[in-house]
Formats: C-alpha cells, structure tokens, sequence
C-alpha cells in the first residue's frame, strides 16, 4: 500500500513538473550598454553634488586660551567628473571627483578653501524577490587631496588650515559614503516601478518581472524579463511546444545605442491571442444607401446573389459582422514581419425597425505586412495588405454564391475598415520594459528569424 502511494505520489509530481516545463512566460530581454552608463554618468551629476550637499560639524579651534567653536560650511559641491563601469559578474565601478567650496567662520576672519574629493564605489546590482533590480553598495572610499585657499584667505596661517582641513576630513569620511548609499537607495525605489502593472486596452494588462539574476560583463548588463499579458486579471498563457530558450546574440544591433532590447516571437502569440479573447479585433461595418464610397446594400449585392435581390426588392442595408475565432498568426523573418488573420464574416441585411436576417458567412483569409515602430515607450504597428483577400461560403440562406463576382464587392467594403481598425488598434501600442519617466529615444527596429530587436537610445524626463 505504501509502495502504491509513493507511485502515486512520484507520478503526480512528474504531472506539475511537465505543466511547468511546457508553460512559459514570455521572455524579453534588455541589454544596457556602456552607453546607458555614460548616459547615466552625465544625468546623473547633478543629483550626486545635490547629496554631497553635507552638513559639517563646528571644528573646535584649541588654538586661544578657551577652545572656541567655529562654524564650518559647504558653499558649493561641483562635480566635474562622474564615470560609471561594468564590473562583470558583479555590477558597476562608481568613481566622481567632486570639489567642496567651504567656509570657516574663524577669528580674526573667515575663510575659503577648495576640497577636492575624489569618491569611489562599487555598486552590487542583483534580482530581490519580487523580480525587480536592487544595487547595494559594499564598498566605497573617499581620497582627500589638499585643501587649496580662494583668494582673500591667504593671511590664515598654515597651522590653522592644517587643523581646520583634518577636522573636515574626518567629519567628511563617512558622511560622504553614507550619502552615497541613501542616493543608491533612492534609486531602487526607482527601479521598483519595472514591475508595475501597465494598461494595454480597458481590461487588458501588462506586468513585467526580472527572472532570472542579471548577467553582466565588462560591455553590458542583460536582464531576463517575464512579461505577463492579463485579460480581466488572468494571465494569457500559451503552451510552448518545443520551444528553445530565447537568447541574444552579442553583439547585435546599433554599437552605439544605450539599450538593446530582444523581444520573442512568444510575446508576439500571446499580445495577439489577448487581443483575440478580448473580442478587441472584432468589428462590425455597416452599410449606407445612396454612398458610393459604401455600396453595402441589398441592390448592390442582388446584381450578384439573385436570391438576395428577389427577398429585398427595396435597397436595405447590408452589415458585416466580423470575428476573430481564430487567434492571429505573426510570422517573423528577417527584415520581414508579416500578421494572417482569418475573420469569419457573417452578412446580414438590416430593414427599418426590424431583426437583421442573415444572408450567408464567409471565411476569410488575409495576410498583412506588418511594420513595428516605438515612441514614447511603447511598441506600435501598422499593418497594409499583402496580395488580397480569400473567400470562401462557410454557410448560405440565399442559396448559391459566386465568390468570383462577391469577392470584389467584399473586398471593396472590408479592406479599408479592417485595415483602419487593425491600425487604431496596433497604433496604441503596448508598453516596453523601463522605469518611471525613463523613455526610449531614435529607435530603431529589427526583425530576425523568430525574435524583434530594438536598439534605443534612452532619456529621462522629469
């Protein structure tokens, strides 16, 4: 009996490991290259001498008869040198020199000097728990070199410069890497905004999360990033059939570019098969009397289907109701991008103030060229036609249909609708992978065998 649970029990497992194993997440991957870092480096000089900005402790001047209290100040912190590198397999190197404009209020007459500070740092980037990035800081120095007197200063004696200086040196020492810490905190408060939920359409969502720990190497950072597509909070899933792990080649798109971002073919099937259960590719087109531009009406259709113009000897409109029962297939190739839909199309005519009836379905086959931009953080597409549209009944009220003669009339009436809806759709884009206020700048957009590459500059906007 025991044998026969432990059996039980083994196969069961075997069960969840496999449902595992075959259902993924659609995986993106986001590389940084050393020109995010000099990026980062020039943005981020200003927020570095806004934290140095310290206060310093009175020096206690032990030179007259009674030890006598002297304010000191920081005036100004200006950095003239920030540089950020990759360490591998660790994080990044963080060295700044900075100088400090400092003034002692001492006796007979105060004082200006220059502090030149040189600060360094290595800063530990890892995934926390919740898949977003933490840095930790678990080393950090800061190397004084001599204070320098501004002029109007030079009547202080150097024994009193040579006390003065070792007193801010000492207050400094750790008050600069404490500093520094907090600005590296800051920052992952920042970077807990990755994984917030961003809106597709009304009831459609995407989350993104780091999954694995990032690699990095001495040119770049790469990040593995889930992507979880919901529809109405459940997540959209699809089985992978003998999938392979998506990789990224190095090197790979624009040397210069700050960020490179690999987007699978999974990703692509699961936005589509989204968009598909939402019901957000289906549309419905009417027909009007007396427009040519919209000859969807029973006169127009009765020239073609005898039956349609004997149950409707007066012009009635026509509608087309189109649906999507089968999610849409994107194909990528390189330089090549290519979207299949296959609607079913059910025909109805509308009389006044009555049921509409319905006249026959068709089954529809299209294919499209697809072509992929970003802006403002978000992947788009447009899509125009690729050759035309084939038809054919898949039921009929109105006896037999020449598909030859409605094939035109169809594909006049469906092709600019159908397209103008995809394209609306496609336009609003769903959102890449980044921080709050962190956009993707002079894009540019690359289809390879089965995976899309973006290579991006980056900009922070406030």
């Amino acid at each position: 009996m025991a044998k026969a649970c432990s059996l039980g029990l083994l196969l069961l497992l075997l069960l969840l490991l496999r449902t595992v194993v075959t259902v993924s997440l659609p995986v993106i991957v986001v590389r940084l290259n050393k020109a995010a870092l000099d990026y980062v480096s020039d943005i981020g000089k200003a927020p570095l001498q806004r934290a140095l900005q310290v206060t310093i402790s009175d020096f206690m001047d032990p030179s007259g008869e009674v030890l006598q209290s002297t304010r000191v100040q920081i005036l100004d912190v200006h950095v003239p040198f920030f540089y950020l590198k990759f360490i591998a397999g660790f994080g990044v190197h963080l060295s700044a020199a900075a100088n400090f404009t400092i003034k002692v209020f001492s006796v007979p007459e105060p004082m200006e000097l220059v502090l030149p500070v040189d600060l360094l740092a290595d800063v530990h980037v890892a995934r926390d728990s919740i898949g977003t990035l933490v840095l930790s800081v678990p080393a950090c120095s800061s190397i004084f070199s001599p204070a320098g007197m501004l002029d109007g200063s030079i009547s202080t004696s150097q024994e009193l410069l040579d006390r003065v200086q070792e007193h801010i040196k000492a207050d400094l020492n750790n008050k600069l890497c404490l500093h520094v810490y907090g600005l590296v905190q800051d920052l992952n408060v920042h970077l807990g905004t990755l994984i917030g939920l961003s809106p597709v359409g009304p009831e459609s969502q995407i989350r993104y999360s780091i999954t694995n720990m990032p690699t990095i190497t001495r040119n770049y950072i790469s990040l593995d990033i889930g992507a979880i597509l919901s529809l109405l909070g459940k997540p959209i899933l699809l089985p992978m059939h003998g999938a392979h792990p998506f990789v990224l080649p190095w090197p790979l798109g624009d040397a210069g570019a700050m960020a490179t971002v690999g987007l699978s073919q999974h990703l692509f099937d699961c936005a589509l098969l989204m968009l598909q259960k939402a019901g957000s590719l289906n549309l419905e087109i009417t027909g009007q009397l007396n427009s040519k531009n919209n000859p969807l009406n029973t006169s127009v259709l009765g020239q073609l289907i005898p039956e349609v113009a004997h149950l409707f000897p007066e012009p009635t409109p026509l509608v087309l109701k189109v649906q999507l029962g089968a999610t849409p297939v994107v194909t990528l190739h390189t330089n090549n991008s290519t979207l299949q839909l296959q609607p079913f199309v059910e025909v109805f005519a509308a009389p006044s103030n009555l049921a509409l009836q319905f006249l026959f379905s068709l089954d529809v086959m299209v294919n499209l060229d697809l072509q992929l931009s970003v802006s403002k953080a978000k992947l788009r597409g447009s899509t125009s036609l690729l050759g035309g549209f084939q038809l054919s009944v898949a039921t009929s009220n109105v006896g037999s249909v020449d598909m030859d003669q409605v094939l035109t009339l169809i594909s006049t009436v469906f092709q600019k609708p159908l397209l103008d809806h995809l394209n609306a759709l496609l336009g609003m884009g769903v959102v890449l992978p980044r921080v709050h206020n962190l956009h993707y700048v002079h894009s540019e957009v690359l289809v390879h065998e089965g995976y899309v590459v973006v290579s991006s500059g980056l900009a922070y906007q406030h």
